[in-house]
């Protein structure tokens, strides 16, 4: 069964490759670098029985979001100042495994953490930035909404971010991020 864990030294980064330059090069040279100073946060998608190999990852990060950039129909609903969110930084799922939902897993766990993360702390929902048009119909798939003037920008709300976590749930071992 495959499971969800923080990166760690112990996994093979080296071997990873999903055919994007800037997601491997993150992956094997930043990703560890960021989760050891705060920055961000790295899950890896591996199989249980080679917990090393990784066949997926995603990066969490806080953001901060004006009202005025969401569309209208949010941003009506929220104070001008500086609002919470997240963002997904990066997903990316290795060639050998593309093409078989690990990339739907990979964003319901980020979902998931996601909505954690909100009935801790409050946020307004995830952002994310598509590569190309591609990932921007991935996304969408989702529930993901485009930004004014920004297609590649997108947004989760709040409340479809927790509609979603519900028809996304994955089945799969979680750990918590523990540290280092």
């Amino acid at each position: 069964m495959p499971e969800i864990v923080s990166l760690t030294r112990h996994h093979d980064r080296s071997a990873f490759d999903c055919g994007v330059l800037e997601l491997n090069s993150f992956l094997k040279a930043t990703a560890r670098q960021h989760s050891n100073k705060g920055i961000s946060r790295t899950f890896v998608l591996s199989e249980h029985e080679k917990p090393a190999a990784i066949i997926g990852y995603f990066t969490l990060t806080l953001c901060e979001v004006r009202a005025e950039s969401l569309p209208s129909a949010y941003a009506k609903k929220y104070p001008q100042h500086g609002l919470p969110a997240v963002r997904l930084v990066r997903l990316a799922v290795s060639r050998k495994y593309q093409g078989k939902d690990y990339g739907s897993l990979l964003l319901a766990e980020a979902i998931h953490r996601t909505v954690l993360i909100a009935d801790q702390a409050g946020l307004i929902g995830l952002f994310v930035d598509a590569k190309d048009e591609r990932a921007q119909k991935f996304y969408e798939k989702y529930g993901f909404v485009s930004l004014p003037g920004h297609v590649l920008q997108l947004f989760l709300p709040l409340e479809t971010l927790r509609l979603s976590g519900g028809k996304l749930r994955p089945s799969i071992n979680r750990t918590p991020y523990i540290g280092k």
